[in-house]
């Protein structure tokens, strides 16, 4: 099927069902140009579209980032989140500032989107200095979270803080992120916490 019939099964959907199996197909191709309608699926009332909307999105990569950023509805929260998640999983730097904010969301599923997200910038694409600031502000964010009142909030926070950790390098993470790591080990109520976080310092450290 081409892109232009793809794009009117969305349109022409008339239940839940058929707009799933439309935005998936359409996901799918991995077509840029499919991304303005990946986008508006994104504030429909269907949490299962949303979910192929963001998969198609997070498949294409770079050319979805400036649409999202762009787009970002701030009176469609529902769109907003997913939106959120679908930058929170691609990565891009462009989307740093949007994911340090939405790291402090009311929604806890927000919240953890952005967690993640924030471990896995890929900080690459830009040079040393822009690099250095970067890690440091998503650093002081995920400590922050660390102390987040949902436990899958604090995980994700974890899971941001070894994918950073990575990146850091051995003083970094000796002097910031495992203290943090073995505070949680030994004091945080939940044990799927505590896990984790001396699964991620022996990651980190080789312990």
């Amino acid at each position: 099927m081409t892109l232009d019939s793809l794009l009117a099964d969305v349109d022409r959907a008339d239940s839940a069902v058929s707009l799933l199996m439309a935005v998936r197909s359409l996901a799918q191709t991995s077509n840029p140009q499919a991304v303005p309608k990946l986008i508006e699926v994104l504030g429909f009332n269907n949490p299962g579209a949303a979910v192929a909307a963001v998969q198609g999105l997070v498949t294409i990569g770079e050319p979805a980032v400036e649409p999202l950023l762009k787009h970002l509805d701030g009176y469609n929260y529902g769109a907003r989140a997913w939106a959120i998640r679908s930058l929170a999983e691609i990565g891009d730097p462009r989307a740093l500032d949007v994911l340090l904010t939405a790291a402090g969301d009311f929604a806890l599923s927000v919240r953890r989107a952005a967690a993640r997200g924030l471990g896995r910038i890929q900080w690459q694409t830009l040079d040393a200095s822009q690099q250095a600031a970067g890690q440091r502000r998503v650093l002081t964010r995920l400590l922050e979270t660390t102390a987040d009142p949902e436990w899958v909030v604090r995980y994700a926070a974890i899971v941001g803080l070894e994918a950073l950790g990575k990146s850091l390098g051995e003083t970094a993470v000796r002097q910031e992120i495992e203290p943090c790591l073995q505070r949680l080990h030994h004091e945080d109520e939940e044990a799927a916490i505590r896990g984790r976080s001396q699964l991620a310092q022996q990651r980190l450290t080789g312990g």
